[in-house]
């Protein structure tokens, strides 16, 4: 029986650098790249301005839509990696925003009910890479992005998100491979010893033949069709 397709995910906090590398991968390995959903949020710019007001509308949103999103992932007939995964959403972003008081146990109640509902339809990852990054180093590669929705995220919030992750990294590697990856002194993950040991491992375990190195370009989306 033919085994199944390798499924990469790739983890972080915000502006840590998670869709890079998935299109180096991409480019390296020519593997499929799902990125995470291109969702226009409408409660997105209030919660960033009020998020005790917004975060359970603003998470619900988010995590229907990257349900969608999962389910079509799911039928790749291709080793695939993931910009993102549905974890995040409620493991850490969720996690932080009631750990940090945004949201009443009611809500949180609603929302983990929601996300267990769904979780159940899916496989794990065969491996996830976590990237990991200070809030300083955050705040400075948000800031470079300039993107006008984020201009208000606070390093108090970046902080408390990559608590959750380092809390969720370790929790899901009794559930699958899970490598970690400290982002803080790399100039660039292209070319990096970690990333090219990281690839080094994927080829070896998928008989995949790794390209030489190229500039990341945009890859084709899984959501592309």
């Amino acid at each position: 029986m033919e085994s199944r397709p390798f499924f990469l995910a790739i983890a972080g906090n915000i502006g840590v650098g998670k869709t890079y590398l998935t299109r180096l991968i991409h480019a390296r390995l020519d593997w499929i790249a799902y990125f995470e959903p291109s969702v226009e949020n409408p409660h997105l710019a209030d919660f960033y301005a009020d998020m005790k007001k917004w975060a359970l509308k603003s998470q619900l949103y988010f995590l229907e839509h990257r349900v969608k999103f999962q389910r079509r992932m799911m039928s790749s007939e291709r080793h695939f990696i993931q910009d993102r995964t549905i974890y995040e959403d409620a493991e850490v972003f969720e996690r932080a925003l009631h750990d940090m008081g945004m949201m009443t146990a009611e809500e949180h109640a609603y929302y983990r009910a929601e996300y267990e509902r769904f979780l159940q339809e899916f496989r794990h990852p065969d491996m996830i890479v976590f990237l990991a990054a200070s809030p300083d180093t955050l705040l400075g590669r948000i800031a470079q992005r300039g993107r006008d929705c984020e201009r208000t995220i606070s390093r108090e919030y970046l902080a408390g998100l990559e608590e959750s992750y380092e809390r969720w990294a370790t929790e899901m590697a009794s559930a699958t491979r899970v490598v970690r990856i400290d982002t803080n002194t790399l100039k660039d993950l292209d070319g990096s010893a970690e990333v090219e040991e990281l690839l080094d491992v994927l080829c070896r375990e998928t008989g995949t033949v790794k390209r030489d190195p190229q500039p990341a370009q945009p890859a084709r989306s899984g959501t592309a069709g």
